[in-house]
């Protein structure tokens, strides 16, 4: 007789020989979206993935979900990545997926016209974050397939542009599941090298399909974060991609995105000759007109006859000097004639010419001047100053003259 297990041994056996199994630990799905359900607070989708005849269950978590560049939807048609295993409470064969991409043209153009809003909704296509380019680099880091064509037309155009500059390689695969997060890591390296002066994303023609990669969200949030200046250089003139849009330049190949990246030695040496030229013809030109001017000053009368045309110039100076001399001197004499007018008013006013007439000056011993009878008594010194000196008095007595009408 079998062995008989419980229902929780038999889940958990299948897990394990589910989960032990290689081919089923990564494996690849194609499969349409059914019963499609995030939930609002844990942020975890839960689906299913259905073809014509058979279906399973799916779960993708949060971490995985933020970082697609697409909004799952009814119907669409998707490839994931995913692990296979057994959900063992409740004994459900269910898919755990880690990574989605649309299938087909239509669900992939969907995704693609979803992703551009959102980026450009949040400002990665605004032309104000566009970094000018530098005009003489010396160090362009590369990120591209290190065995495609592409490095070597960028090899071939730098070395015929502008030999000095130094290409810095940053090899990556620019198709399958990893290509896409190899190209944002390698365009944080390379923007984390302080000798590098800008940055070449390239990747040669292919289909459609072949340059899908270069839409994802990661390459462009890291080119979006690049500090040095980015050239995205995907496919061919009539291919775009996400990358694109959110690159400081475009260019619609690799050699042409070369081109942008450096100047032309050549183009450099002929400007440089025509410089030299307009420079030379400058100079000489202002040296021709330096020229006539010393010729005009030589023939000018000046320089023929100096002394015609200093003589009367000398003659009208002459004039002014003497012209200022006599109103300075009348200026002078009036200024005196002023000045013995006032004096002699002062010297009229003066007490000292009092005194030449005979009057004299009496104070006490203060120095007070007596004015009147009662400014003395009998007994007291005073001092009369007169014309040659002074007298000391006493007062014997005072006597007040009395006041009559004239």
């Amino acid at each position: 007789m079998a062995e008989v297990i419980t229902v929780s041994a038999l889940n958990h056996y299948v897990k394990m020989l589910l989960d032990a199994n290689d081919i089923l630990f990564d494996i690849a799905l194609r499969g349409e979206i059914a019963n499609f359900v995030q939930n609002a607070r844990s942020g975890h989708c839960y689906f299913s993935l259905r073809d014509e005849a058979s279906s399973v269950k799916a779960v993708m978590f949060r971490a995985d979900a933020r970082r697609l560049a697409f909004r799952p939807e009814e119907g669409m048609r998707v490839v994931v990545r995913c692990r296979v295993t057994l959900y063992e409470r409740d004994g459900a064969f269910q898919l755990y997926v880690n990574d989605m991409f649309p299938d087909g043209i239509g669900a992939a153009q969907l995704a693609l016209e979803q992703l551009k809003a959102k980026l450009e909704q949040e400002g990665l296509f605004a032309p104000e974050h566009k970094k000018p380019l530098p005009a003489f680099p010396k160090c362009i880091g590369v990120v591209t397939s290190k065995t495609g064509a592409a490095l070597q037309d960028i090899r071939n155009v730098l070395t015929r542009r502008w030999p000095s500059v130094q290409l810095l390689l940053c090899p990556v695969t620019v198709q399958g599941f990893e290509a896409a997060q190899q190209v944002a890591d390698a365009i944080r390296k390379l923007d984390q090298r302080k000798e590098v002066d800008e940055i070449i994303v390239a990747r040669g023609g292919g289909s459609r399909e072949d340059l899908w990669v270069f839409n994802a969200e990661v390459i462009a949030r890291a080119a979006y974060r690049c500090k040095k200046p980015l050239i995205s250089a995907i496919g061919h003139e009539i291919d775009y991609t996400i990358l694109d849009f959110v690159a400081d330049r475009r260019a619609p190949t690799p050699s042409a995105a070369a081109e942008l990246a450096v100047p032309d030695r050549e183009e450099m040496r002929a400007a440089l000759a025509q410089l030299t030229r307009r420079l030379c013809g400058s100079v000489q030109a202002g040296l021709d007109d330096r020229r006539q001017m010393l010729d005009a000053l030589a023939s000018a009368n000046v320089l023929q006859n100096p002394s015609a045309w200093l003589s009367p110039r000398r003659q009208a100076l002459r004039n002014t000097v003497q012209s200022l001399t006599h109103s300075a001197e009348r200026r002078i004499l009036n200024e005196k004639n002023e000045l013995a007018a006032l004096s002699a008013r002062l010297d009229a006013m003066s007490p000292l010419k009092v005194l030449s007439r005979g009057y004299a000056i009496v104070s006490d011993e203060n120095g007070k001047v007596i004015k009147r009878t009662e400014d003395a008594k009998p007994g007291d010194v005073l001092t009369a100053r007169v014309e040659d000196g002074a007298i000391t008095v006493q007062v014997q007595k005072t006597e007040k003259r009395e006041m009559t009408d004239a």
